[in-house]
């Protein structure tokens, strides 16, 4: 099977290359504001993903009115397992995803990548970049003034070669196989209106992870906050008594936030508040905070020292605050604990492919994080992508090969069996 999966390593390739060259960038305001998708652009990704997954005849395929691209490829056996692959076709905001300019560095050996506007990737300071290099691997970036879009076209691509090894070996046995590319991921919306009247699957995969081996079980709780400060408005000339600076009660309260527990001073399984945006004027300012930990009793904490910080703020100028928590995620582990088997599949399909599983937790979340939390369990597959949302992302050709092949072998099934 690895000989024959390794033929479609240049439609792999194609297709990717082809994707992170369409724009599909979403937007965290219009999401927020309720658009589905949240920018036009998804929906050339979606038609582009719809026509493949026609080609390739699979069954029901369609995109739905809030942009879910859906196919289904029935069973070739007597196998009534049916699985889900998801990933998404969105690309995050926080680096430009537009005019992106792929760059193969085949057989890369080592030595420091130089890309435009001064960015570069430096395996010195890169472990898996070092890696790479050790083991002759072909490495995919930008041309540095974009992102790469490898999270999550490298998924996409890996998801689509699979349905395509499929339809070119009709003698390969699998199961019943639905795909689901969903929008909006990178906003935190990608699950909001997806299309579960369609899913027969009791379990699903997102392909959604990063360096080769990582298999992902668990994820943050996920808290946004919203704090807005109110304040009073006067001259500048005649402001002693009078004035209360929203702006200035902002600032205290940003920073009031403990700074070893930040996004920039933690890793592994530390939590954090991460401020991500703050505007405003003398009359009301507000600020934006992600809350994140893997313990539930620690985003309730992380959530009480916001208000506790928010009121101290406020009052120690004479203002007023409000603060409003609203639910991202909640970590998956709990009910993928509840489905063993799940994992255990994936597990039997990435030793099969000589890959021992790294079980890494998620310092974020994916679309399987909600997924999991609606009833259907979705364990996180990795894509061979790093650096995500930045000019020196970077994705491993052959990492994606190996990809390719746990897809395969987690949906191929034995007339035996």
């Amino acid at each position: 099977m690895t000989e024959t999966i390794s033929e479609l390593k240049n439609e792999l390739l194609s297709r990717f290359l082809q994707y992170v060259q369409t724009y599909s960038e979403s937007s965290v305001s219009c999401a927020d504001s309720l658009v589905m998708p949240s920018t036009p652009q998804q929906r050339d990704m979606a038609a582009i993903l719809l026509r493949e997954l026609k080609s390739l005849g699979l069954e029901n395929a369609q995109t739905t009115e809030f942009c879910y691209t859906y196919g289904l490829l029935p069973s070739n056996c007597q196998s009534k397992k049916s699985l889900c692959l998801l990933a998404h076709i969105d690309t995050s905001e926080e680096v430009s995803g537009k005019n992106v300019k792929p760059v193969i560095h085949e057989c890369y050996s080592g030595g420091i990548i130089r890309l435009a506007g001064g960015a570069a990737l430096d395996p010195e300071k890169d472990k898996f970049l070092a890696a790479a290099a050790q083991n002759r691997e072909t490495v995919i970036t930008s041309d540095g003034t974009t992102l790469l879009g490898a999270d999550d076209k490298a998924g996409i691509a890996e998801i689509m070669t699979c349905l395509a090894y499929f339809k070119e070996h009709p003698e390969a046995k699998h199961c019943q196989i639905e795909v689901i590319f969903s929008p909006d991921e990178e906003t935190g919306h990608g699950m909001d209106k997806v299309p579960r009247a369609l899913l027969q699957s009791e379990c699903a995969y997102t392909v959604d992870g990063g360096h080769i081996g990582e298999l992902e079980t668990e994820c943050f709780n996920a808290f946004r906050s919203d704090v807005t400060f109110a304040g009073t408005a006067c001259h500048t000339g005649t402001a002693r008594g009078v004035m209360v600076n929203a702006i200035s009660m902002a600032s205290q309260f940003v920073s009031g936030l403990p700074f070893a527990e930040r996004p920039e001073t933690t890793d592994g399984r530390q939590g954090f508040y991460a401020p991500v945006s703050i505007e405003g004027s003398i009359e009301e300012a507000k600020v934006s905070l992600l809350l994140r930990d893997f313990d539930f009793d620690g985003i309730s904490r992380r959530k009480s020292a916001v208000d506790l910080l928010a009121r101290s703020a406020a009052e120690s100028a004479g203002g007023t605050v409000s603060v409003v928590h609203t639910q991202q995620y909640l970590n998956m582990k709990q009910k993928m604990d509840q489905h063993p088997e799940t994992v255990e599949r994936l597990v039997k399909a990435y030793r099969a492919s000589g890959i021992e599983p790294v079980f890494t937790p998620i310092r974020g979340g994916t679309d399987g994080s909600r997924l999991t939390e609606m009833g259907i369990p979705c364990p996180n597959i990795f894509t061979g992508g790093h650096n995500f949302h930045s000019r020196t992302e970077w994705v491993s050709l052959n990492q994606m090969e190996k990809a390719l092949e746990v897809l395969v072998r987690l949906c191929s099934q034995e007339p035996s069996e």
